[in-house]
């Protein structure tokens, strides 16, 4: 049995850690509730979105072809966009999106990278440190500064780049892996085609706009709408991952808080056994002498 001064050791480093994972679970659920009413604010909105520009793009016979946006250039190459986080201790949240890239990579697209034709981008410095020793080839740039300064303005820039350099030629598609929001508990990975745009609405289907009256025209209007649905489908991409993230880190630190608490107390208990042993084994030695010392 540890002696006491080994089990006291313990037990200083186990509430240590306890307040540390205490901290961090309350500090995760402050900011897990604003995170949480964005998302929900944000998906009916882009839900609504996509469907009129989907409308707008059944509605134009050659959209596919000839509105940017829905057309791709076939030579260009296949970006694929991984988000997690910049902090660890989040329980499966970033090594789920690392995996899920990893087989992406080496599976479903493996002959596009052995000819040179996937890029990788990775937002969160924990995904860019795994991914980088996976695919140092393949993985050369990151936006990991974005979790940092999350705002409206930052993620438009992002949105922005990726857009430009889909509009020039230089990918043909446009993919987004991410953890999308359920419950603070359950996070699903997803991987989402953010370019080119889908001509079929995620929506009901029916044709509830057939009626609208566009101005100038829905060539122009769609111009002007596809920046749009793209900056607002990738905001709404960063918020999932935001609020999965403070969820799992929130779930994560509550069961090691709660772990810290258990394991407190089998050291306490520990701690008197040793303890009544030590008096037990004390109080026999002066009864042994003291009986020595008679006879």
């Amino acid at each position: 049995m540890a002696n006491l001064k080994d089990i006291r050791i313990r037990i200083n480093s186990v509430k240590s850690t306890r307040q540390v994972t205490s901290a961090m679970k309350m500090v995760s659920a402050a900011k897990f509730k604003k995170a949480q009413d964005d998302v929900e604010h944000i998906r009916p909105f882009v839900g609504k979105l996509k469907e009129v520009v989907a409308f707008l793009g059944r509605s134009i016979d050659d959209a596919a072809t000839s509105v940017r946006g829905f057309a791709a250039d076939p030579k260009g190459k296949i970006l694929i966009v991984s988000i997690a986080s910049n902090k660890g201790l989040a329980g499966a949240f970033n090594a789920n999106i690392s995996k899920r890239t990893e087989m992406l990579l080496r599976h479903d697209l493996r002959h596009e990278v052995e000819r040179g034709e996937v890029e990788l981008l990775t937002i969160g410095k924990q995904v860019t440190k795994a991914l980088g020793k996976v695919a140092p080839s393949v993985a050369k740039s990151n936006c990991d500064d974005l979790h940092d300064n999350l705002t409206t303005e930052n993620v438009r820039a992002v949105a922005q780049r990726l857009s430009d350099a889909f509009f020039e030629g230089k990918y043909r598609s446009i993919c987004v892996i991410y953890n999308e929001f359920v419950n603070a508990a359950v996070q699903n990975v997803k991987v989402e085609q953010l370019l080119p745009l889908s001509l079929d609405s995620d929506e009901s289907g029916d044709d509830s706009f057939i009626d609208f009256i566009v101005e100038p025209n829905k060539k122009e209007a769609l111009d002007a709408l596809v920046p749009e649905v793209i900056t607002a489908g990738f905001h709404k991409i960063i918020l999932e991952s935001a609020a999965s993230e403070h969820g799992a880190r929130m779930t994560s630190m509550h069961k090691a808080t709660d772990n810290a608490t258990e394991l407190l107390g089998e050291l306490q208990l520990q701690y008197n056994k040793a303890r009544q042993t030590s008096i037990t084994n004390e109080l026999i030695e002066i009864v042994s002498g003291a009986e020595a010392l008679n006879n």
